[in-house]
């Protein structure tokens, strides 16, 4: 049996993504999967997510912003995955940066 593999995930979201509970929606998700990091609006109306964890887990938040909550409107996520440092503890919304 394969063991479990950490990854790191830097995600974009684009489209109706901000004032509609965006970033609680995946505050929420990332809780309910165990993983860490953070989510913050970002000035050009994206919004960003960093987040720790195992690969698995990252791979269902990644679906989740996909679709986002009912009043968001997603039109396209670009992400990366980059290595796991383990820098986090929780999962937090930052400040607009």
């Amino acid at each position: 049996m394969e063991g479990k593999v950490n990854a790191r995930l830097h995600a974009v979201v684009e489209g109706t993504v901000q004032g509609v509970g965006f970033r609680y929606f995946v505050q929420d998700t990332a809780n309910l999967l165990g993983v860490s990091g953070w989510v913050r609006n970002r000035w050009d109306g994206t919004v960003e997510v960093l987040a720790e964890g195992e690969r698995s887990r990252l791979e269902q938040l990644l679906t989740a912003l996909r679709r986002g909550p009912r009043s968001a409107h997603v039109m396209g996520v670009n992400f990366t995955w980059q290595e796991y440092n383990g820098e986090f503890t929780g999962f937090r919304v930052k400040q607009t940066g």
